[in-house]
């Protein structure tokens, strides 16, 4: 296919146990009471997938506010997990942020975070969470770059962060990218560094891919109407759902 996804699997379950099924269970009964309502929801259907954004004070943390709905409605689509239909905003020093397996953040702007924050993301990966950080200039050269790439450094040290390679397990996940991330319409429209990134980049915590990181705009490229998606010539987000199944096994 023109997106490199060549097979899918449809009625995909998730496995009934795993690291981060037993990681979550621990982390329910811990915290039981602390949540607001929405959280609360989430936690009582732990085996759903929730759509987690993250909430920083430097930078524009609420762009592209339909990625929720089309990611939501891809994993309904393609899979059997269920899904919570709420977005959860979260921030990186709350004490629920482990009841997530998956983080979505992005923004065009400056990235930084109080050591609190960096606290709370190592915790969060050194849990089995996964932050899927989307740079919505697409500019390896830009602030939320340069200001992200900074941030990560300081929490888990410098070099951390390599390119993924193309035969890394969140290519196969779900459906099969063999040349890598699938491009985006938005790499080549006149904004940002006019390159097509081949590569995400992504740190690991014990075998466990803990943060990734794209270049890409993901953000933008999902950011529409899912009702509008039966228009689309391919299903852009497709490569959403194997972030999602990754996170979620």
């Amino acid at each position: 296919m023109a997106d490199g996804s060549t097979f899918e699997r449809p009625g995909f379950t998730l496995p009934p146990a795993g690291n981060r099924r037993r990681f979550l269970a621990s982390v329910c009964g811990a915290a039981a009471g602390l949540l607001l309502p929405r959280v609360a929801h989430a936690r009582d259907t732990r085996h759903a997938f929730t759509f987690a954004r993250l909430r920083y004070s430097s930078g524009d943390w609420d762009y592209n506010p339909k990625v929720c709905a089309n990611l939501l409605d891809a994993v309904v689509q393609y899979t059997d997990i269920p899904v919570n239909q709420q977005e959860v905003v979260i921030t990186a020093d709350s004490a629920e942020l482990l009841a997530f397996p998956f983080l979505f953040m992005t923004g065009h702007k400056l990235v930084r975070f109080s050591e609190a924050e960096r606290r709370g993301l190592v915790r969060y990966v050194e849990n089995g969470g996964l932050l899927f950080s989307d740079d919505c200039n697409h500019d390896v050269n830009g602030l939320y770059a340069k200001s992200f790439e900074a941030e990560m450094d300081r929490a888990f040290g410098p070099g951390r962060m390599p390119k993924l390679p193309r035969t890394h397990r969140l290519y196969s996940s779900f459906f099969e990218f063999p040349d890598g991330p699938p491009r985006t319409s938005h790499e080549l429209n006149g904004w940002g560094d006019n390159v097509v990134h081949d590569y995400l980049r992504g740190v690991e915590h014990e075998g466990r891919l803990g943060v990734l990181y794209s270049n890409k705009d993901y953000g933008c490229e999902w950011d529409y109407d899912w009702k509008n998606k039966r228009f689309r010539r391919r299903d852009n987000t497709r490569f959403g759902v194997n972030v999602v199944v990754y996170a979620m096994t």
